[in-house]
């Protein structure tokens, strides 16, 4: 049985501000999809959100049934486990939407981890944040919604 990984992180400059998600996903301990997208302008809980919901649909693509899922956004983490309640009319429809997902997975284990535990997650978020603000990226990064290496020449 293949068991799918997830590591999701929403990035934010300014809150809100624009924002990005980071996306990684391990098939069996190998890396078998990356993304990191701009998002618009919002803030850092809708990021977080729309990181989970976005690599939901990846593993969807990937037939995956068996997931486990990692963030370091306690809050989303809390509000999806039921503990905490979702009171922000923006955040309502992204929890529902990601409870609506995880519901079509056979087994789903969904795990806070320390900012440490996410950093490749992060680092894909980030990477996008930076391109926008006109910093220099990794040559080893490809940005979903940019411009791909092989078009630059």
């Amino acid at each position: 049985m293949n068991i799918y990984e997830m590591f999701t992180d929403g990035g934010c400059s300014g809150n809100p501000g624009p924002a990005s998600v980071g996306v990684i996903i391990y098939c069996n301990g190998k890396v078998v999809r990356r993304v990191a997208e701009a998002i618009g302008n919002t803030t850092n809980n809708v990021a977080e959100y729309s990181a989970l919901i976005r690599g939901l649909k990846e593993l969807k693509t990937l037939s995956a049934e068996h997931i486990r899922v990692r963030t370091d956004s306690e809050l989303m983490f809390f509000q999806i486990k039921g503990a905490y309640k979702v009171k922000h009319p923006n955040m309502i429809p992204l929890h529902k939407e990601a409870i609506e997902l995880l519901k079509s997975f056979k087994k789903v284990e969904f795990k806070a981890v320390p900012r440490e535990e996410n950093t490749e997650a992060d680092r894909l978020a980030s990477s996008v944040l930076r391109k926008k603000a006109g910093q220099d990226s990794r040559a080893d990064e490809f940005v979903i919604g940019g411009e791909s290496p092989s078009s630059i020449g």
